[in-house]
């Protein structure tokens, strides 16, 4: 038995080993799958209440689809011009920055503090951020450049979307139970919903604050903002990184200073105020699983593999929830619980 437990697990590691490799050689084709249906998830919801109002689902469609290509022209005219414009001043802003470290560093051996330079830069490099900064955009951008492919495959996904529950009815007692998928669905389409909701809000304002302060590309900031606000615990210090540094290098160390708490004030309104009251505190991931999604699905799928990771992650915490088998697996994967106390209710005294 021992023995057989031991092949079993072999088998089980040399099965994923292949399915990680699978992914990563199938990335380019993968990304724009997963970003449809990313949308479409979203997207149905109002798909549903256009329907409920009477509409025939064709023209619900309809109405989606071109609220899709709407949104996508305008992200792929004015944050891709950004994203362009960014790039190229990218390594004029990281020269800036490496002069103002080297400047503060100077400063700071004025004062009595002996540096190694050349170790401190080899461990701590600003530009490196900005760097990263622009590598991630260029990902999103290559994205947006399948936009006709991804808005095609959201079409067909929302039209089977449709179609499922009369085949479903047409299948009759032969089908399987459909308790768990629809549990699934609903909890997934729920926070899909919200945290689209939260996160364009997010965006917004920290687009506006950053407006206010002069911060170049604040567009492109509010982009960023709104995509890791998908990322509980650590997405909206990687999100501040970026525009902050570039603060520092274009207005000064006070404006930085007032961007930083521009991205803190919003971010905890909307973490630990908003988003809790319509999801509640019990939906989410540990910090722990929400890094090392960040880095699997990065390494996998490229700089939009980083954007969806938690997303991917938090689907399958809900698709483990539906089921009464695995919802131990699922407790896991979340944050951190209170031990039910005794004599509260579901608690026998």
């Amino acid at each position: 038995m021992a023995s057989y437990n031991g092949s079993s697990a072999l088998v089980a590691a040399a099965a994923f080993v292949v399915v990680v490799a699978g992914l990563q050689a199938g990335a380019d084709m993968l990304v724009p799958f997963l970003l449809s249906a990313f949308l479409a998830i979203i997207c149905l919801p109002p798909l549903n209440w256009l329907t409920s109002r009477g509409l025939s689902p064709a023209i619900a469609i309809t109405i989606i689809i071109v609220s899709l290509s709407l949104i996508g022209t305008l992200l792929g005219v004015f944050v891709g011009a950004s994203i362009a414009d960014f790039s190229r001043d990218l390594p004029a802003y990281q020269a800036r920055l490496n002069e103002q470290t080297l400047a503060f560093m100077a400063w700071l051996t004025g004062l009595g503090f002996h540096i190694d330079f050349q170790s401190l830069r080899g461990s701590f490099d600003p530009s490196q951020a900005l760097g990263l900064a622009g590598k991630l955009l260029s990902g999103f951008g290559n994205a947006l450049a399948n936009t006709f492919l991804i808005i095609l495959t959201v079409i067909f996904l929302l039209i089977e979307a449709v179609a499922l529950p009369h085949k479903w009815r047409v299948i009759g007692e032969h089908a399987p139970s459909t308790d768990a998928v629809e549990k699934f669905l609903v909890s997934v389409n729920s926070y899909l919903a919200i945290k689209s909701v939260v996160s364009m809000a997010t965006g917004i304002c920290i687009t506006v604050w950053l407006m206010l302060l002069g911060v170049d590309y604040p567009l492109l900031w509010g982009l960023v903002a709104f995509l890791f606000n998908f990322v509980p615990n650590i997405g909206s210090i990687i999100a501040a990184v970026p525009a902050v540094l570039l603060a520092i290098v274009q207005l000064g160390i006070g404006e930085a200073a007032l961007a930083g708490l521009g991205y803190v004030v919003v971010n905890i309104v909307m973490g630990n105020v908003v988003e809790p009251r319509f999801m509640g505190r019990g939906v989410g991931l540990s910090t722990l699983v929400v890094f090392m999604s960040l880095v699997f699905w990065g390494w996998i799928l490229g700089p939009v593999g980083m954007l969806l990771s938690v997303p991917l992650t938090m689907i399958v915490k809900l698709a483990l929830e539906a089921h009464d088998d695995m919802h131990w697996i699922a407790i896991l994967l979340g944050p951190d619980v209170e031990p039910a106390r005794e004599g509260s209710p579901g608690q026998k005294s």
